[in-house]
């Protein structure tokens, strides 16, 4: 994914923010299955209808996860939603049922994970972390998805958290 005009500044402690190489927007995530079952489900990638490169925009920064304690810092995708939402839902029920992982019934959310917050943040850490994303404005950033990948996790995730273990170019 490309991603232009993306500037974020500096994030309040106990947020990671992630580093361009780690930016994409999740089409299904896996979770803990072995490799051979990912590899597996990735052969059906080239099958989806759906599938076409994407031009768009983000809109607010939310967090995720847990409604009391949410650790991902997300934006989510403003123009372009409609088309990552229909890959989405063509594709992550039979991706994630050909990987042996549980299915996900949740509406797609076509989003951009930017940071986290570290398990380790007190509560006025958290407090302040919400607080700057929800100040995050990232209007003037654009993004071109020209691709689909499977990820892992990088083997030093100091620098980077994840690498792309293969990848399709998307038609336009």
């Amino acid at each position: 994914m490309q991603v232009e005009g993306f500037h974020i500044p500096a994030a309040p402690p106990r947020v990671r923010v992630f580093a361009a190489p780690d930016l994409h927007v999740t089409l299904g995530f896996f979770g803990s299955v072995q490799a051979s079952e990912a590899l597996e489900a990735w052969q059906k990638i080239d099958g989806f209808r759906s599938f076409r490169s994407v031009v768009g925009s983000f809109g607010r920064v939310t967090p995720l996860g847990h409604p009391r304690k949410p650790s991902a810092l997300s934006a989510l995708v403003a123009e372009g939603e409609g088309p990552l939402s229909e890959m989405i839902a063509e594709a992550r029920g039979p991706l994630l049922a050909a990987a042996g992982a549980p299915t996900d019934e949740r509406p797609p959310l076509p989003h951009m994970t930017i940071a986290r917050i570290q398990r380790r943040a007190n509560p006025a850490e958290r407090r302040h972390a919400l607080e700057w994303a929800e100040d995050l404005d990232l209007s003037d950033a654009r993004f071109t998805a020209t691709s689909v990948a499977l990820y892992t996790w990088s083997t030093d995730r100091q620098e980077i958290l994840f690498r792309i273990v293969e990848q399709r170019l998307l038609s336009s």
